[in-house]
């Protein structure tokens, strides 16, 4: 369903502000209300994607929380009327697309077909409506035809008469041998063509059919391996493609207890760490002279070096050998062309220790290293990336983003000078970039204020120099229009949901307010911005955290210590958190007397390469010893009793939590473990192998890390809250973790199951009952 709203750019009367609205009167919160999350709060826009022609924006909003239903918007953002929409769907900037810049041409991909909009005319014309899926790889070098891909496979349309041309025949299997009979085989043969004049007919007649169906295209047999990151040059030359062994290990195993059927479900998950690691090759198909040439990486510097934690396990007297005997696994990501045919490729490799940058020679598959960048904890940090990666215009220059000052900073890369310097420097990240299509300016989203706003800037490609567009103090989402005119920019502040802004993509420019998204009863509360502080910890480095504070008259000498997720998150910021239950149940907690603690710990997002890698080979070491430090820095600043701290959190912050009551029993009197990783080892393999590397290869590290191993240390009141259905941290790990309870006679600890949840939670219901658990936990052992 489309809802239109037709606004004015630059009003701002569309609705009053928030402040207006808290005036109202103040209501006491209550739990029924919080759990409700955005039905509470009212729904909030997202998705957006403006129109290909930059005149209107589109946005989405849930109907409910129980419901998939989802509400469309479209704002004009210019008073013009609106393109036509073909079947009801709209061209947008979220659909995948292609452009060719100097013809103001974009292919877009929609609902499977190929759309061309062209913005010199003003046009879309639709090109296909067929039973596969079309993706865009392409534009030709001329503009005039376009590569995409369909069924597996490439092809070339001459969109201006309509030709079309089939340029690979990628086929699953090996290449057929001829048959090599034997004597009395071949004689018998030779016997009925001798005989039978309706053997030879046949025989005939099936020469002819086989030679009818012969193509000029060469066939590319894949074994039994898949194929994946198809593309072409842009002269249609080369064609690339990897090919990837496909997982035959065990899958775990996820039982639904709730299925309709009135039967046990069950749901196929995925593997474990340490199994079921994907070996890729990758090649290039060169359509002139029907040769595969196999991409080598042999010359990469350092391809066979080990990671220094190996050491730790040399046994003998033996010198430690530096290198593996052979190449490690390396996955090559798709290239990158420019309008000459000169190709960039990404190279990282399996263990997360390297990532190299090199130019593709496509007549021999030989590469030429630009750069490497080695961690030997691993490669990440914010928009570290294939997709940050690429040519500049016209020029022998690339561009990528690099960790290897500890921040995340552009770089660009001088083919002809074969040289590399920054383009950004600093203590802050680039969150995320993109070139200008005159390739003169960076629009990049940052930290530069700050690890705890983010703005959108403009960075000069010659000079470096970054100019800030946004303004207001919290954070930005900023979408750019397709002719780079305009922001769309949800933002949100510490205590104001996201709301959807319009501006000019200008220094200085006014931004329109498009929505009121939150409710009145949501609005009712005096909602805090919550302070942010800084704490020292054992080591001597400065921690950050949100505080929330009773009144002086409330206060009731307790504290509970909040522990965000992880997948690499940032908690402590000047925007709406992605914990909005969690922020309203800490005022329903300061309400009653709790103040509360919500830190960043080492590891979270937004800090730097140091931060993120603190965690490295020991999970609940340093994390957890900055919850340990902030209960200290609660009793020595903020009068709490020592003996009246608890902690709670889910995912990582669940796994904390049982790390903190297992090995810190003096610092935490009670904690509540919500969806919690219990054995690091029955996670899954992208995540942890990163962190921990393999159970196999560096078992000391998933000891160190796992809260199963600890258990014997319990010794005050745990709360632990699960999904049955959780296809993330699966409910396996908490039943294990109850049978060793059980073995260690442990009678102090709790275990409720939510039959109908998964990793994260649904229904309202279930939010309820698990968050009245947790507060009952407080209430008797704080209090």
């Amino acid at each position: 369903m489309i809802r239109r709203v037709h606004a004015v750019f630059l009003l701002f009367s569309l609705f009053p502000l928030l402040s207006d609205i808290q005036s109202q009167s103040q209501q006491d919160l209550k739990l029924e209300d919080i759990m409700m999350g955005e039905d509470f709060i009212g729904h909030l826009p997202q998705n957006v994607r403006w129109s290909a022609d930059s005149k209107k924006l589109y946005y989405d909003k849930k109907v409910s929380n129980h419901s998939d239903s989802i509400q469309t918007y479209e704002v004009h953002i210019r008073d013009t009327s609106m393109h036509t929409v073909y079947n009801g769907l709209v061209l947008s900037s979220q659909n995948q697309h292609i452009e060719h810049i100097p013809l103001g041409l974009s292919l877009f991909s929609l609902t499977g077909d190929l759309f061309l909009y062209s913005s010199r005319e003003d046009t879309i014309k639709r090109l296909t409506q067929n039973l596969f899926s079309q993706k865009p790889l392409r534009f030709s070098v001329d503009g005039q035809s376009i590569y995409y891909l369909d069924n597996g496979n490439v092809y070339l349309w001459k969109y201006n008469d309509g030709f079309i041309e089939k340029l690979t025949d990628f086929l699953k299997g090996d290449e057929p041998k001829d048959k090599i009979l034997k004597p009395s085989e071949k004689w018998l043969i030779e016997q009925q063509l001798e005989l039978f004049d309706i053997t030879r007919t046949v025989s005939h007649n099936k020469l002819k059919e086989a030679e009818n169906k012969k193509t000029n295209l060469v066939p590319i047999y894949t074994g039994n391996k898949s194929v994946r990151d198809i593309d072409i040059s842009p002269d249609g030359r080369y064609v690339f493609y990897t090919l990837m062994e496909n997982f035959s290990g065990p899958l775990s195993q996820v039982p639904d207890y709730m299925d309709p059927s009135g039967y046990v479900g069950q749901i196929s998950s995925r593997p474990k760490v340490g199994t079921g690691l994907f070996k890729s090759e990758s090649y290039l198909f060169d359509r002139e002279n029907g040769q595969v040439i196999k991409i080598r990486t042999e010359n990469l510097s350092g391809i066979r070096q080990k990671p220094s934690y190996l050491k730790e396990y040399h046994k003998g007297g033996d010198e430690f050998i530096l290198l593996y005997e052979e190449d490690r696994q390396v996955m090559v990501y798709r290239p990158r062309f420019n309008s000459y045919g000169q190709a960039v490729v990404e190279i990282s490799s399996s263990d997360h220790k390297d990532r190299w940058i090199a130019l593709l020679n496509c007549e021999t598959g030989e590469i030429e290293e630009i750069d490497r960048q080695r961690d030997e904890a691993w490669i990440g940090g914010p928009a570290i990336q294939s997709s940050h990666l690429g040519w500049i215009g016209e020029e022998n220059k690339l561009w990528f983003l690099s960790e290897v000052t500890g921040f995340s900073h552009i770089y660009i890369y001088d083919g002809d000078k074969k040289s590399i310097y920054p383009l950004t420097q600093g203590r802050f990240e680039i969150l995320s970039a993109s070139l200008s299509k005159d390739a003169k300016t960076f629009y990049v989203t940052a930290n530069a204020e700050g690890p705890h706003e983010q703005h959108f800037y403009h960075i000069d490609i010659s000079t470096g120099s970054m100019k800030k567009i946004t303004r207001q103090k919290g954070g930005h989402e900023v979408f750019l229009s397709p002719d780079e005119k305009y922001l769309a920019i949800r933002y949100a502040f510490s205590n104001k949901p996201w709301e959807l802004y319009v501006m000019e993509n200008q220094p200085e420019a006014q931004w329109t307010r498009l929505t009121k998204s939150t409710t009145v009863k949501f609005d009712t509360y005096s909602w805090k911005a919550p302070e942010i502080v800084w704490f020292t910890a054992s080591d001597g480095i400065r921690v950050p955290a949100r505080i929330y504070t009773p009144k002086n008259s409330k206060k009731n000498g307790a504290a509970v210590i909040f522990v965000h997720g992880a997948g690499y998150l940032q908690n402590v910021h000047h925007w709406w958190s992605s914990y909005h239950r969690e922020y309203m149940f800490h005022h329903f907690l300061a309400e009653r007397g709790y103040t509360v603690l919500d830190i960043d710990y080492r590891a979270s997002r937004g800090y730097g390469r140091d931060w993120r890698t603190a965690i490295y080979r020991h999970m609940g070491g340093r994390d957890l010893q900055d919850h340990i430090d902030g209960a200290g820095y609660l009793v020595n600043y903020h009068g709490i009793n020592k003996k009246k701290i608890g902690i709670y959190g889910g995912s990582y912050g669940g796994f904390i939590t049982l790390m903190a009551m297992f090995t810190s029993p003096a610092t935490f009197r009670c904690g509540a473990a919500l969806r919690s990783v219990t054995d690091w080892a029955h996670y899954n393999h992208g995540y942890t192998s990163r962190i921990l590397n393999t159970p196999v290869s560096d078992p000391k590290a998933y000891q160190k890390s796992s809260p199963i191993y600890f258990a014997e240390g319990l010794q005050n009141d745990l709360l632990i809250l699960h999904g049955m259905v959780d296809v993330n941290v699966q409910y396996q790990d908490v039943v294990r973790l109850s049978q060793k309870l059980i073995e260690l006679r442990k009678d102090n600890w709790e275990m409720a199951a939510f039959p109908a949840e998964d990793h994260g939670f649904r229904y309202s219901e279930s939010w309820l009952d698990e968050y009245k658990r947790i507060f009952r936990l407080f209430e008797k052992t704080l209090r």
